[in-house]
């Protein structure tokens, strides 16, 4: 059985990002009716994404999984709900939630978790976020050091068990790596840029 290709956004509904929001839903249809993912989730918590990559079709694994809404240095958000190193060390229904989701993932850090978000993974915050969540899930992680839209800059990857290769400042503008400020946009002379519609990351950029 081939392994699910899932797409989850941020469905929210935020005062002046009408735009943005219908961005999402309508690059999920385009990507579904591409075949680049097999199914897709309009998200309004963390909760209820958790929920439906622990539940969907559960008796096939997942290869790959993307996130598209807002980030910031180690977490993404739906909404105000933050998923970060916070939500990994919470019990409850998170955690059965990410046990449900470990035990679907490929061995062998087979699967990607894809965090299409501004920022997620710079700083001090964005490597310790990567580091856990790759652990906690058994997968592999990636995601930007950059504020992204169309062109997505400092795309990069960790395996569990590995540390990050990227600069702690990358992306940074302001600020420092334990109190980042601000980070550049995304642009094709920032390092390891992708298209919004290219959907794959490189394997020399893990």
């Amino acid at each position: 059985m081939s392994p699910l290709r899932l797409l989850i956004y941020d469905a929210t509904k935020k005062q002046g990002e009408r735009g943005l929001r219908a961005a999402w839903s309508t690059g999920a249809r385009v990507y579904r009716a591409l075949g680049r993912v097999d199914a897709y989730f309009p998200a309004t918590s963390w909760a209820s994404a958790l929920s439906f990559l622990a539940t969907f079709q559960e008796g096939r694994p997942i290869g790959q999984v993307q996130f598209w809404g807002h980030g910031k240095w180690g977490g993404a958000l739906i909404a105000d709900d933050v998923f970060s190193r916070t939500t990994l060390g919470q019990g409850g229904a998170t955690a059965d939630a990410l046990s449900a989701i470990e035990r679907r993932m490929l061995p062998d850090a087979g699967s990607l978790v894809w965090f299409r978000t501004c920022e997620t993974l710079g700083a001090q915050r964005g490597h310790d976020f990567a580091m856990q969540l790759s652990e906690r899930l058994g997968a592999r992680v990636a995601g930007h050091t950059y504020v992204i839209a169309a062109l997505q800059s400092g795309l990069h990857g960790l395996r569990p068990g590995a540390r990050p290769s990227w600069s702690l400042t990358e992306g940074l503008s302001r600020g420092t790596a334990d109190a980042p400020e601000e980070a550049y946009w995304s642009s094709a002379a920032a390092p390891n840029t992708v298209h919004f519609m290219h959907n794959e990351v490189p394997p020399e950029w893990f």
